[in-house]
């Protein structure tokens, strides 16, 4: 199955020191970069996607701001594609449909951050264009959330939003996921 990896908004800005950081962004980090590795290693189709904020008053992501870079452990190497986007969608407004069209990708892999906004967004925008999703649950983070006066930890919001993927595609850990990807590629 032809499968393409979509890195989503490992940024500066979500790890300490950032302007709106994360809970265990480097440990997501580290697994998206073990899939990463995968598909360099296999010259496997993956994309490397960059929230760039278009408001006026942004807090984070801003244009021209190191914040906005893509985060050391999953550097962009310079000829790797990338994807520039300005809403939680990975697929609204930006050329990433049509490259993995071109690339005839029938399934999708997605890391990222974070799990409550972009990775969602994306993964159900996805599986409804018809592509095969796999979330890699440990390769994405995200943060506390309130409602009213209450706070949610991080750790339930991540995990409430896995189960609710769960209805649009499959949910597995990076290291299941490349068990699968070599499992795949010794058939083939």
């Amino acid at each position: 199955m032809r499968t393409a990896l979509l890195i989503i908004d490992i940024q500066n800005d979500y790890f300490p020191g950032g302007k709106y950081p994360l809970v265990n962004p480097l440990e997501a980090a580290q697994r998206a970069y073990m899939i990463l590795q995968c598909f360099r290693e296999r010259g496997g189709h993956h994309v490397h996607i960059q929230h760039i904020s278009l408001k006026p008053d942004a807090a984070f992501f801003i244009k021209g701001d190191s914040g906005s870079d893509i985060h050391d452990s999953v550097a962009h190497f310079e000829g790797e594609p990338i994807v520039y986007k300005h809403y939680p969608n990975s697929f609204r407004e930006t050329n990433l449909l049509e490259m993995l069209k071109e690339w005839e990708i029938e399934r999708v892999i997605i890391t990222g951050m974070m799990t409550h906004m972009c990775v969602d967004a994306t993964a159900r925008a996805a599986a409804d264009l018809g592509f095969q999703v796999i979330v890699a649950e440990d390769a994405c983070a995200t943060r506390d959330l309130t409602y009213g006066e209450m706070t949610i930890p991080a750790e339930h919001v991540h995990k409430a939003f896995l189960a609710a993927l769960k209805s649009y595609g499959k949910v597995m850990k990076s290291e299941e996921i490349i068990v699968l990807l070599a499992s795949e590629m010794e058939k083939s």
